[in-house]
């Protein structure tokens, strides 16, 4: 089964995710993001096959994120992704993309809607 983790091993979430799809007997590509950024087509297909706006892809407890001004109602999805491109660490984590979906892994849980066995 092809999965792509999209990992920050600094992340608990990510972690517990990346346990889980293990433990089911899979062993996923990891892309450790902050290294390698999606592009931007790449993470726009994400956010959209996961059924999230951009904003919602967004980690909104960064301290970038105000300090960026992203917080403010008016900037749209093309200054909220070239954000995200720019400073990966804005780019919520795990995404996981298997046959199953598309899945921003908040809770870990979130990755048995995608992943038999987890």
């Amino acid at each position: 089964m092809d999965i792509t983790i999209y990992h920050n091993p600094a992340c608990g979430t990510s972690r517990n995710t990346l346990a889980m799809i293990r433990a089911a007997g899979f062993e996923p590509r990891i892309v450790e993001y902050l290294k390698t950024p999606p592009t931007r087509d790449e993470l726009r297909t994400m956010i959209e096959a996961a059924g999230l706006t951009v904003r919602g892809a967004l980690r909104e407890k960064e301290a970038l994120f105000r300090e960026l001004g992203l917080d403010a109602a008016d900037v749209n999805d093309d200054a909220l992704l070239d954000a995200m491109l720019a400073h990966p660490v804005l780019i919520n984590r795990p995404f996981v993309v298997a046959p199953g979906g598309t899945r921003l892994c908040r809770p870990a849980e979130l990755v048995k809607e995608i992943v038999p066995g987890t």
